[in-house]
Order: C-alpha cells, then structure tokens, then sequence
C-alpha cells in the first residue's frame, strides 16, 4: 500500500509540472464546452484534438486528452439541464430531471448537484482504480457474454417500473427501442434488416446521440411551446453565493444515495469492455430511482435524479480507462482513441505497462485527481453564465434549440439522413409524450440492445442454445435471477393490488 502511495505521490508531482498543469486547465475549460455542445461529446473532443498532443511528451500528451475526457463528462449536464439537450450520450439521463428542474427556476440546484456529484463520483473512481487496478482488471477479464446480457438484463428490470404504474405502456415502449436498435446490419450475420423502404441511410443503423437529440431537443421543445400556447416564458433563477451553498446543501442531502449508486455502480459498469459511461449513467438513474423512499418524484425534478447519473458517467469514464491501461482493452469508444493515441506515441498497452512504463502510468493516474479538482472548479465558475442563458426568453431559446440540435444531429455523423431522421423522432417523442407513453424505456432500450442481442447470442451458441448457461455461471446466475425477480416485481404488486381491491369491494 505504501509503494502505491509513493507511486501516486509521484504521479501528482508530474501532473502538477508547469506545462502538465497548464494543459489539463486548457483541457477541461475545452472539455466542458465540447460535452456541452450537443453532438460532439468526448469521442469527437479527443479525436479533434488528437493530432495536437504530437507536440508534446506522450505522458503530457495522453494527459492533456484525459482532462478533455474529464471536462466532457462534466459539461454533457449542462446543455441537458438548460437546454434539455444531452450534450453527449453519457448525459441522457441527466435530462429525466435536470430539465424539470430548469423548468421549475432551480437550474442552479441541478448544475450544483451535477458538479458535486461528478466531483464525488470522480473522486470514487480515482481511488479504486488507484488501490484495486489488477484485481479489477482480473474481474472485468471474467466477464463473458453471458455476464454481459445478464447485467443488461439487470438494467432493463431496473427501468421496467420507470414509466410509472402503467406496465403495458412501459414494454411498448422498450420494444420500440429494441427495434429502433435492431436496425442496420446483423452483427452475427451481416445481413440487413430493418432497412425501411430500402433508403440506403438506414444501411449504418440509427445513432443513438441522433435519436437522443431528437427526443429531447426537438420533442422537448415542441412541448415547451404546446404547454405554453405561444406565451412567452423564461426561467427566473438568480446566481448568489449564498443560493450556491444553499443548493449544494440540498443537492447532497436529496442526492446523496444517488451519488454512492453512480459513482461505485458507474465504475463498476465502465470497467466492462464495451460497456462504458452511457449504461452506466442510465443504470444507476434506475436504481437510485428503484432505491428511493418516493420514487414518483423522479422524472418530476429530484436532485436524485441528476446526481445519480452524474456520478455515474464520471466515474465510468475512469472505470473505462482501466481495461485499457491494463489488458489493452478500451472500456469505451473514447478510450479506444486513446489507445490509438498510446500506440502512436510508441506506447504498448497491457499488463507490462505499469512496470515498464511507471511515470508515464502514474503520471496519468495522478493527472486524473488534478484534472478531477480542476474541473469541477471551473465548471462552478461558470455557472453563472449557464443561468444567464435561462434568462433569454423562451422565444429566442426555441430557435437556438432548434439549430444546435440540427448542427448537433449532423456532427454527429456527418449525414443528412440523420438530420431528417432526427427531426421525425423529435415529432415522435412529442406524440407518444402527449399519449402519456414513458420515454426513457426506449432511450434504454435503444442504448443496452445493441449490447444485450450480440451477447444473448453468443452466449446461445456457446452453450448451443441451452438458456441455463445464464442460471448455471456463478456471475451470471444470481445477476439473471435478480432481474428477473426485478421484472416481476410489478406484475406482482398489480395482481396483489386488484386482489384486494376485489376483497374490499365483495366487503
């Protein structure tokens, strides 16, 4: 334990270097404005600014990238908290509550919670990566498809109750999900499916960032105007340093269960290869949800609500670097960029890293706490102007929410099939959410199918399609009979609720 402490000691002495300092300042002020535009996020962030690291050390290199990384993971609430636009994929679930929240003038309180909680779940994720790396490693390493689809499954049962009480609305609308996955090319076969009147478009699937910018950027502000009838309306909400103090106080008092699910839930879901920050932050919303004295008032705007995913995507972006120090396996799509940066700076990933390349590890590692204090700092610093936008009246926020979601749609995969598609889920969402039909089940399913249907069939021809493979392995086991108990749950307690509304009516 000692070592481990003189390493990092030595770690943040490298991170705190003059030029090591100065890039992670710049790093997370850039990270937190690209997390914040809708349709960059941290993939685009890092691969942009990619070719700029050659001018420096590799180790003050993979550092500046990491506080983008941070920054990022930051900045994705803010769009979603004043806007309702998820800043990157990781931020989806931030919207659920963040945005009632906004609406209700007490935007300050949700980007407070966000940043305290990102703060912590950052912090978490530091020390178990720093004390517990090769034994995390080994668990992730054991982690095979059909541990993957029973965790999947997990997270499905944790979203079946967050429609509310009506199940049937629920399933409709994760299987609308799981079809909207379900489009493009097979990942087992290669054959297309789903290609709707054979537009070419439909050939790469459907993105989830486009689909994410649509339901909650078109669709919220069609809402907006629908429920306001033309008014004009801006959220009064006031930046004093007593309010500041006043809110973290309350964001931490309501959201404290919501930050120790996401941030161990978070890091525990980023170390998974393939998995990283987006499940993660959905899963722990879920669950703190489930956990939660009054689960009602989530999705209505409980601080809960925004610290849980919080956390949980901070922390999963520092889960995910793990595998990729580790084993060479990046746990997400951005560390996968970082990978490719490591070798391109003649780095080899895997288990001899950390003896052969010590300060260029450490100095990482120890990037990751500055970069952490770094940027919740500036991220609380520029609270201020987040509430000033709220200021503008809605008659001018619409049409900046319009076009960043157009501009947002389009970067994120460069084709204007996106941009109608978008559009069309945005009338979508606007539709079912007039029918009273829950959103966030779809947003769920659509994230987790394209990682539950690969893994359910590989594991079917690992056991040659015998189910009980997710019942017999002593990770998948207890995980699928949970879930599956999770399922039930609400079926149970309709069926108890009618027997005794029968009883009380044959009384």
């Amino acid at each position: 334990m000692m070592e481990i402490l003189l390493h990092l000691g030595d770690g943040i002495l490298l991170a705190v270097q003059p030029i090591n300092l100065l890039l992670i300042v710049i790093g997370v002020t850039l990270g937190l404005f690209i997390g914040a535009m809708p349709g960059l996020g941290s993939v685009n962030g890092v691969a942009i600014l990619l070719p700029v690291t050659f001018l420096v050390p590799p180790a003050s290199a993979i550092i500046f990238l990491a506080a983008i990384y941070y920054g990022a993971m930051y900045g994705g609430a803010i769009s979603s908290i004043t806007l309702g636009i998820p800043g990157a994929s990781t931020a989806v679930a931030t919207t659920f509550d963040g945005r009632p929240l906004a609406l209700q003038g007490r935007a300050r309180l949700a980007l407070v919670t966000a940043a305290l909680a990102s703060f912590i779940g950052g912090s978490v994720s530091n020390v178990l990566f720093t004390g517990f790396a090769p034994l995390l490693a080994s668990v992730a390493l054991s982690f095979g498809p059909p541990e993957i689809f029973s965790l999947m499954l997990l997270a499905f049962a944790t979203f079946v109750g967050l429609g509310g009480d009506d199940i049937p609305k629920t399933v409709f609308s994760i299987c609308l999900g799981l079809v909207l996955a379900a489009v493009g090319y097979d990942e087992i076969s290669g054959a297309p499916r789903l290609i709707f009147f054979d537009i070419p478009g439909f050939m790469h699937g459907i993105n989830f960032l486009v689909l994410a910018i649509g339901v909650y950027g078109i669709g919220e502000m069609l809402w907006t105007i629908d429920s306001t009838r033309g008014k004009v309306t801006t959220t009064q909400t006031r930046m004093t340093v007593k309010g500041t103090i006043e809110d973290a106080g309350e964001g931490m008092r309501r959201g404290w269960k919501g930050t120790a699910i996401g941030s161990f839930l978070g890091f525990f879901v980023g170390i998974l290869p393939a998995a990283g920050a987006t499940p993660g932050s959905l899963m722990s919303y879920g669950v703190a949800k489930m956990l939660a004295r009054n689960p009602k008032e989530f999705g209505r705007g409980h601080p809960g609500g925004v610290a849980a995913p919080e956390a949980a995507n901070n922390s999963a972006s520092t889960g995910a670097m793990l595998p990729m120090l580790t084993l060479g396996i990046p746990g997400s799509p951005t560390t996968a960029i970082l990978l490719g940066g490591m070798v391109i700076w003649g780095l080899t990933p895997g288990p001899r890293l950390f003896t052969d390349q010590p300060e260029f590890v450490w100095g990482l590692i120890g990037s990751f706490y500055v970069s952490n204090i770094l940027a919740v700092v500036v991220n609380l610093a520029f609270i201020p102007l987040f509430i000033w936008m709220l200021r503008m009246p809605f008659t001018i926020l619409a049409p900046m929410i319009f076009v960043l979601s157009v501009v947002g749609g389009y970067a994120a995969t460069q084709d204007m099939h996106d941009v109608w598609l978008m559009l069309i889920f945005g009338l979508g969402a606007f539709v079912l959410r007039k029918l009273d039909y829950p959103l966030a089940p779809a947003v769920l399913a659509i994230v987790l199918g394209p990682i539950a249907e690969p893994t359910l069939r590989q594991s079917l021809l690992l056991s040659s399609g015998d189910p009980s493979i997710f019942f017999t392995r002593p990770i998948a086991g207890p995980i699928t009979i949970i879930a599956i108990i999770l399922i039930l749950l609400p079926l149970i307690k309709v069926i108890l609720g009618r027997r005794r509304g029968a009883e009380t009516n044959a009384a």
